[in-house]
């Protein structure tokens, strides 16, 4: 399966929409707002617009930013124009992962005006809340180049229900990189995995997480060509487990995700996994728990290769977006 952190960004929405997810999306936001069912004459649900703006005037209306950010969601103005059957042509001035200013056009929308304020507001909607994603994961990534590591910045599944490929690629737009997209496309072995099938406290504990973890990674690798496996990640909340499974070689896992260690922690697990390279093979090293802006450039200075933060998306806020004509 193809990194999409290798992609560029058009390839990336590409990518991300190739299950037709945004098409389903941009349906149900015109259903809710026109009111309307299979077939329906999606013209007659702006019952403002019907009363007001006569059918034959046309006219041009500016997307404008209000304040500072980075730009995201102009990648769904063709499928959203189609989709609300909008006559309307669109030229892009700032493109999806450029700052714009407070003031600017990021893009003109030209044609039927009653289509214009059709799709206004799920305009607006997509662009506000994938713009505020992209603004934070550009904070985010600035923030740890600041601490002077080289850690990439990641960003989770904690993404709005329905929404999660159109804020993968606004955190795309901001310069930050996709986590797994789904549970379909790597395995995870979280603690939860492995205390349902037993407990993780003691030696007996750590034989355990071995085994289990060893099961897991070789089964995956098995079904890879069906699944379309990206990689297997486990996740460790102790230097202990960490050592159990660098002692056995790695356990066929590519990255081990150090939960909520401190800054000291995290040094000792990359000096541990350093010192294990030859035995162990590559594993990179992944820190997340509570990170922050304020804390992200001393956790990515660890040594770590990767720091994810579901902050991004769940801890962004609304850009503010306006349609002006």
């Amino acid at each position: 399966m193809v990194d999409l952190n290798t992609l560029e960004l058009g390839e990336v929405y590409a990518e991300l929409n190739a299950g037709g997810l945004v098409r389903r999306l941009l349906e149900l936001a015109r259903d809710e707002d026109l009111a309307g069912g299979d077939g329906a004459d999606w013209e007659l649900g702006d019952l403002t617009s019907r009363a007001l703006v006569p059918g034959y005037v046309r006219g041009q209306a500016r997307v404008v930013f209000r304040s500072d950010g980075v730009v995201s969601g102009l990648a769904t103005l063709d499928e959203l124009l189609l989709v609300f059957k909008a006559d309307v042509d669109v030229e892009i001035a700032i493109a999806d992962g450029e700052t714009a200013r407070a003031g600017e056009t990021v893009a003109t929308l030209t044609g039927d005006m009653r289509s214009i304020l059709r799709v206004e507001r799920t305009l607006l909607n997509l662009v506000s809340r994938l713009s505020g994603i992209a603004s934070r994961s550009a904070r985010f990534v600035e923030a740890a180049r600041a601490g002077g590591g080289k850690a990439g910045v990641f960003d989770t599944r904690k993404t709005t229900p329905g929404l999660r490929v159109l804020e993968k690629y606004a955190v795309r737009c901001g310069g930050a990189r996709l986590h797994r997209v789904g549970l379909y496309d790597g395995v995870m072995i979280k603690d939860n995995h492995l205390a349902s099938l037993r407990g993780l406290s003691g030696a007996a504990g750590l034989d355990g997480l071995v085994a289990e973890v060893k099961g897991a990674a070789r089964k995956a690798r098995q079904e890879a060509p069906r699944a379309g496996l990206r990689f297997v990640e486990l996740e460790v909340d102790s230097l202990e487990q960490l050592r159990a499974v660098l002692d056995a070689g790695g356990c066929g896992v590519d990255i081990i995700l150090l939960d909520n260690m401190s800054p000291e922690m995290l040094r000792e697990g990359v000096r541990m996994r350093d010192a294990a390279r030859e035995s162990a093979g590559v594993i990179e090293l992944e820190a997340s728990g509570g990170v922050t802006l304020e804390s992200i450039g001393t956790i990515a200075a660890t040594g770590v290769e990767r720091v994810s933060t579901g902050s991004m998306t769940h801890g962004a806020t609304w850009l503010d977006v306006g349609l002006d004509l």
